[in-house]
């Protein structure tokens, strides 16, 4: 087109223009920048508008040489175009500082020379921008302006500062397309010259725009004076870019709303670009599909020996894995300590039928031997007066609450004016040892006078000095005599002399049981006698002791009781020595003590004859295995011949235990690992026994099979 560069022409030509023969724009006319195309889509007005447009630069008109039009065009449009309401919408400023002073350039619109009636109304649509205009994309910023333009350059208007500049900058970025009348523009005006300076224009330089160059001074009419126009609105002008015009002949195309931008980021390799990327996983995809999409290779075929293979070599290595920590934890799991089992009969039983024992004519009595079992009773087992029987529980509380060690005199005990004034009651028959008020006892004398002296008065002082009154001594009492079974016994007073005081033999038994298992209550009542305190010699009462083995326990005598006696007698047989206990009770045949020591005798008698020893292991039987806990076992042997004591018809237990060190988890054969033990108590019968082969710990097949 004439009076246009040729870049402007190859414009026309790529957004399908009219050639430079149909359109002839005069030269006299002004030239008005057509704003951004972007203001289209930002709400912002064209110059007809009035709201913001592209003002252009006086400093930099377009054609210098050009005649001015006395007129200013922008002034007519806006005349002739209905008022719009102005936006309400507030562009965001920017700092001056930071905005580039030229914006993207845009196409510049030549206005044609007519009438503005004929201009289309505001309430028409506005042809959209041709995609040449300006590229899509984030918006260039302008560069900054060149602040070294004279300071006494006018000012757009009055009041107005730098502030508006922000507003111009951004109205830059905006599009609006200008429409006119090509045909009549046709008619008017001949082709106009082409402008030198568009080129220059179409890259615009900071320091291109000082005023008083040819550059600055390319506007396309007449300037209009700078207090008229803003400064923006004529830089605006400067950075234009030609804007093609829709005929007017032509229907109004549907306005298109161009998608927002998404917000700039890192630049994208082109191959990334457009790669077509997997979309997200869907529900229940199988994992080979999904990646398929990743690798852009599509799955194999399926069938069943690639499914096999697929699930082995997926679940092989997590297979291996767990084996490989199941080695390890079993390996290094601690070993179960080793132990001994017997494999013998836990029992044995004599041979022959029951032993005949002299039980008493009258009364009644009980037998048996410590750790073996009990030869039976006699009697009605009812409860009867036992006399002084009954400081036996006396003794054995003293002794159990307050401990002595065989050998020793153990506690002091005060003697206070009721001991005193009791020793007095020998002239009424009481059996009583004399002493002083003020005095002290120890624990060995005054088990001596209860336990062989049978003294009654001593009796109720220690009950006095272990519970502070011989009623709640009574009631201690009564409650060890529970606690050792013993249901038929009632105490009522320390001493015995009382006929409520009541047990039966059996239960008696049962007390010297346990008051023999005491080595100071054994190294008391074997003393057929001692001297007291004051120098008198008491014999005791026991007349047995020691004859025939016997070793103690106690006599009671008064009217109402008869004759009682508990006792104990050891035998030594099979290299052991048993201890045979029993009791005697309501002998009433005078002498009373007479006839229950006779009795006794013959319970005693009976019993070391029945006892026999026997062999009841013979060396060398296995009798036990030492288990490691996995599974291996070694025997174990006894040492010698295991010999039992009993009588016929009795049932012994046996039994194996570990040594006092253990079993040890190696050893060599002969080793020593316990012990076999036949009966119970004092006459228990143990040998040791011994590894029948090497013992060894157990290997890593028995390791790695272990499941508890």
């Amino acid at each position: 087109m004439a009076g246009e560069s040729p870049e402007r022409s190859e414009q026309q030509r790529s957004s399908g223009e009219t050639s430079p023969d149909e359109v002839a724009v005069p030269e006299e006319r002004v030239a008005v920048a057509a704003p951004d195309p972007r203001m289209a889509f930002s709400g912002a007005r064209t110059p007809s508008g009035g709201d913001s447009g592209a003002p252009e630069d006086p400093e930099n008109p377009e054609d210098p040489e050009g005649p001015e039009d006395p007129e200013d065009p922008e002034d007519r449009i806006a005349a002739a175009a209905p008022a719009e309401e102005p936006s309400e919408e507030k562009v965001p400023e920017r700092e001056p500082a930071d905005e580039p002073a030229d914006a993207t350039p845009t196409a510049e619109a030549p206005i044609a020379d007519e009438p503005v009636a004929d201009e289309p109304s505001a309430d028409e649509p506005v042809a959209d921008e041709p995609t040449d205009a300006a590229p899509e994309g984030p918006a260039e910023e302008p560069a900054p302006q060149d602040r070294d333009e004279p300071e006494d350059r006018d000012e757009p208007e009055a009041g107005t500062r730098e502030s508006d500049e922000p507003e111009a900058e951004d109205s830059g970025d905006r599009t609006t397309v200008l429409r006119t009348d090509v045909a009549r523009a046709r008619a008017d005006k001949p082709p106009a010259k082409p402008d030198e300076s568009k080129a220059d224009d179409a890259k615009p330089d900071a320091d291109n725009s000082k005023p008083g160059t040819d550059s600055d001074k390319s506007a396309a009419g007449p300037a209009k004076p700078a207090g008229d126009e803003p400064e923006a609105v004529r830089t605006q002008a400067l950075r234009s870019e030609f804007v093609p015009l829709r005929s007017s002949d032509d229907p109004p195309p549907a306005p298109t709303a161009r998608p927002t931008p998404p917000p700039p980021g890192p630049p994208v390799p082109e191959a990334d670009a457009t790669r077509q990327q997997p979309l997200p996983p869907v529900p229940g995809q199988r994992a080979i599909d999904l990646l398929a999409q990743l690798t852009n290779k599509p799955a194999p075929p399926e069938t069943p020996l690639r499914t096999v293979v697929r699930r082995v070599k997926i679940w092989t290595p997590l297979v291996l894995l767990l084996v490989l920590v199941f080695v390890s934890v079993q390996l290094l799991r601690p070993l179960p300590a080793p132990a001994l089992e017997l494999t013998a009969s836990p029992t044995h039983v004599f041979d022959g039928g029951k032993p005949t024992i002299a039980w008493p004519d009258s009364g009644q009595a009980a037998l048996g031997v410590e750790g073996l079992g009990s030869f039976g009773t006699s009697g009605e087992q009812k409860p009867v007066p036992i006399a002084s029987v009954a400081k036996t529980m006396t003794a054995y509380l003293l002794l159990r609450d307050h401990p002595m060690k065989e050998g020793e005199d153990g506690k002091k005990i005060p003697v206070d004016r009721k001991a005193e004034d009791d020793a007095g009651l020998s002239a009424q028959g009481e059996s009583t040892v004399d002493v002083k008020e003020g005095e002290t006892l120890t624990q060995r004398e005054a088990l001596n006078a209860i336990m062989i002296a049978s003294a009654n008065n001593v009796a109720r002082l220690v009950a006095r000095w272990d519970s502070g009154s011989e009623e709640k001594f009574v009631e201690k009492m009564n409650a060890t005599a529970d606690e050792l079974g013993m249901r038929n016994t009632t105490y009522t007073d320390p001493s015995g002399l009382l006929k409520e005081t009541v047990s039966t033999a059996e239960d008696q038994v049962k007390l010297g049981r346990a008051a023999m298992k005491l080595p100071a209550f054994r190294e008391s009542v074997r003393l057929p006698s001692y001297v007291d305190r004051n120098g008198k010699k008491q014999d005791n009462w026991n007349r047995l002791v020691p004859l025939f083995g016997t070793i103690g326990i106690k006599t009671g005598t008064t009217t109402a009781a008869g004759g009682n006696l508990l006792f104990a007698a050891e035998k030594e047989i099979g290299g052991t020595k048993q201890l045979i206990i029993g009791a005697v009770l309501s002998q009433h045949q005078p002498p009373i003590i007479d006839s229950v020591l006779a009795a006794a005798k013959e319970l005693i008698l009976s019993a070391q004859e029945a006892l026999e020893s026997e062999t009841v292991i013979k060396k060398g039987t296995v009798v036990g295995v030492v288990d490691d806990g996995l599974g291996g076992r070694t025997d174990v042997v006894v040492t010698k011949d295991v010999k039992a004591v009993g009588w016929s018809g009795l049932k012994v237990r046996i039994a194996l235990s570990e040594g006092s060190d253990g079993v040890p988890g190696e050893a060599p054969k002969g080793t020593e690992v316990g012990t076999l033990t036949v009966g119970a108590g004092q006459g228990q019968v143990k040998v040791p026994v011994a590894l029948d082969g090497e013992l060894v710990e157990p290997g890593s097949g028995a390791r790695l099979a272990r499941v508890g």
